[in-house]
């Protein structure tokens, strides 16, 4: 562990992005940080950007998915912190510093997260993770104007994977087996997943309205019908995945029918409109006794209360 950060990328056809990202992580007022980057096989002029960085670089021969190149990352090269970010982020030059010293403070605080903005510096990307009662994770203030409503510091249920810190502690407490997030997600979702298992593990998250950034957010529920089918088809089956890992009984229980009522409407669109998302559907049936194993550790380790993580899920 030489550096009390890592900063770890998962790349895939960045080019675009990767030099902004990488400059705003030059202008960090807070240094004691290393840059690691993991390469998901792009096709475009990523592999060539990299050759030319002091960072510690990996090169995959196929796109192992968002959860797995993380998971690599970070057993290649722990580190007391591990900021997961994203490609497509710009960092203001005091973020990492301030999320490290909010996080310092509180040896409960697992992760942390700050204030991310649009590219367009005005329009509210995520303030942290938000829980639904019908099961759908959101970004609290996404695509609100940012008036300084969440400039207050407080607990979130869990950072965005756009820019997440993690204390590296909190990530081995949590680990099914060798992953810390659940190379079962591939993309999308992972974040929630893993936000979820810390807060049932007893794990608390912080946002740091300090911290700023801009993120070019790409996937949107209203730009669904234009995304790539294989995203579609992953945000479908983890949906499901999320509640077979994480759900508790008492919190089914006390929002069964808001659950099931969304539960219709996705397994409805699915069979009317996106065929290509059955598969989405059809996976957690095929793998439900392995799924059914890594549940059993996952709730085996439940430190909190029902009420407790009640609280966290929203109308």
């Amino acid at each position: 562990m030489n550096a009390a950060v890592s900063v770890q990328i998962v790349a895939f056809n960045s080019e675009p992005d990767l030099g902004p990202c990488l400059q705003s992580l030059k202008s960090q007022t807070w240094r004691d940080f290393r840059i690691r980057i993991l390469d998901n096989a792009s096709t475009d002029g990523t592999r060539g950007l990299l050759r030319s960085l002091d960072a510690d670089i990996l090169l995959a021969d196929s796109n192992a998915g968002f959860a797995a190149a993380h998971n690599r990352l970070a057993r290649t090269w722990p580190a007391p912190h591990i900021l997961f970010l994203n490609p497509d982020t710009v960092l203001e030059p005091g973020f990492l510093g301030n999320l490290v010293s909010a996080i310092a403070g509180q040896p409960r605080a697992g992760s942390a997260t700050g204030k991310l903005l649009r590219m367009d510096g005005v329009t509210l990307d995520s303030t942290g993770i938000v829980m639904t009662r019908n099961q759908r994770h959101l970004d609290r203030g996404a695509g609100e104007p940012d008036r300084g409503q969440y400039d207050t510091p407080g607990e979130v249920f869990g950072p965005s994977g756009a820019a997440a810190l993690y204390r590296y502690a909190c990530l081995e407490d949590v680990a099914l087996g060798d992953q810390f997030f659940d190379e079962d997600f591939f993309a999308y979702r992972e974040d929630a997943d893993l936000a979820w298992r810390c807060r049932l593990m007893g794990w608390t998250s912080l946002y740091v309205p300090s911290a700023r950034a801009r993120h070019r957010r790409r996937v949107t529920p209203e730009r669904r019908a234009s995304l790539p089918p294989i995203l579609n088809r992953h945000s479908v089956k983890n949906r499901f995945l999320l509640r077979v890992n994480n759900m508790t009984g008492p919190l089914y229980r006390r929002n069964l029918w808001p659950i099931t009522r969304r539960d219709l409407a996705v397994v409805g669109y699915v069979l009317a409109r996106e065929w290509s998302s059955i598969p989405g559907l059809v996976y957690p049936i095929l793998h439900f006794p392995r799924l059914l194993r890594k549940r059993r550790s996952i709730q085996n380790r439940v430190r909190i209360g029902a009420e407790e993580i009640a609280r966290w899920f929203r109308s």
